[in-house]
């Protein structure tokens, strides 16, 4: 009952998202916004309303940075840099926002700030649970620039705050090759014993430098090398595929019932299928022995599925939008290709009839059509059903 409660109310929400173009901006600009307010706060919190002009003094050595100024200079300063990973859906960004946003809660809890403080960044931590999906994309590339990033940033961390802290520690630190010395020291956990804090501020420091070098190091090394061994599976895969001959095949876009059906039926007639799913789904709900995640209507994964030597191309994707844009970047690879597209709304037929499919399909409109026919009592022929169910 409560599923049959919800139904028109995501129904509404997801009409809604198609006429605000949501999928163009949300979440990853709303998400992206939230981490820059939030940095900001963090400054204003500390450095007070004419904090931009206070880092300055800090950068150009006028004005000297306090260490418990460290935590939020850090942390406000990662929130605002990994905001432009959120907007590129970097799943490596995610994962460090995510962090940064605990640690901000941590910082905030421990200095008894503000409720209200408190409040938002507890609601950007679930905001980024809830939407953890939005943020997929996983390239060499990103993810070295935002693992170099952080890794830089703790750097100023560590270096900056046991300068500031020298008199605390056992030699004291008055240099900043010192520093920088001890810092390394510390971040990779090495720890020699020539240096050590003698105070309780110098402890929690090392501890922090300790804990934040474990999680950055390890996090970094992960967003590097998964992306590596990603490309070594795929290019496995594809030798796979080309084992098994990805020719006279057929190629089936999405990953809904019709999809996953459409797929049985065409393996159970001892049919080659190769599928393309949208790379936001989660990789576990699908199966098949060849399957390549990428947006359907991009040229390269299209080409990758063999499309030019493939049998039909048939995208069965819930948006009807989207599949018109998949018949048109099929016909832009290979018009010759048979294609099959599946038109979920009425008001959407003539437009996808207009992008020219060899054969559209409409199950949910005859559903409806045949329901209405069954309760007036008219005949329902074969040929109806054959003439509605495939628009050639």
């Amino acid at each position: 009952m409560i599923s049959s409660f919800n139904e028109p109310w995501r129904e509404k929400f997801e009409a809604l998202g198609k006429i605000l173009k949501a999928k163009y901006w949300f979440p990853h600009w709303i998400m992206a916004a939230l981490f820059i307010i939030g940095g900001v706060w963090l400054f204003q919190t500390d450095f007070g309303d004419r904090w931009l002009p206070y880092l300055e003094d800090i950068v150009t050595g006028d004005r000297e940075l306090s260490p418990r100024n460290l935590p939020p200079l850090v942390i406000g300063g990662g929130m605002i840099m990994m905001s432009l990973g959120l907007l590129l859906h970097s799943r490596i960004a995610w994962s460090m926002s995510l962090f940064l946003a605990g640690l901000a809660l941590v910082s905030i809890i421990w200095a008894d700030r503000s409720s209200w403080q408190l409040t938002y960044f507890v609601i950007l931590i679930v905001c980024l649970a809830l939407f953890r999906r939005s943020f997929y994309k996983s390239s060499l590339a990103a993810n070295s620039i935002f693992a170099l990033a952080s890794t830089v940033m703790l750097l100023l961390y560590s270096v900056i705050g046991s300068f500031y802290l020298g008199k605390e520690f056992d030699p004291h630190i008055t240099e900043w090759v010192t520093a920088l010395y001890y810092s390394i020291v510390t971040m990779t956990t090495v720890g020699y014993g020539d240096i050590n804090p003698v105070t309780v501020e110098a402890k929690l420091f090392s501890i922090s430098v300790i804990i934040l070098g474990v999680a950055v190091f390890a996090t970094s090394l992960t967003a590097i090398i998964a992306p590596m061994i990603k490309a070594s599976l795929t290019k496995i895969m594809v030798h796979k595929g080309n084992s098994m001959k990805r020719e006279n095949h057929y190629i089936v876009i999405g990953n809904n019932s019709l999809a996953i059906n459409t797929c049985n039926e065409l393996k159970d007639r001892g049919k080659h299928v190769t599928r393309i799913v949208q790379p936001n789904v989660d990789k576990d709900s699908v199966s098949g022995e060849d399957v390549i995640f990428g947006e359907p209507s991009d040229i390269e994964n299209l080409e990758e599925s063999g499309v030019k030597k493939a049998k039909a191309v048939i995208s069965l994707l819930d948006d009807d939008s989207e599949n018109a844009f998949v018949i048109l970047a099929v016909k832009e690879v290979c018009d010759s290709v048979k294609t099959v597209t599946a038109v979920n709304d009425t008001y959407n037929l003539k437009r996808v009839k207009l992008v020219q499919p060899d054969v559209i399909i409409a199950p949910q409109i005859l559903g409806g059509e045949l329901v209405a026919m069954h309760l007036e009592g008219e005949e329902v022929s074969s040929d109806f059903l054959m003439e509605r169910l495939f628009q050639q």
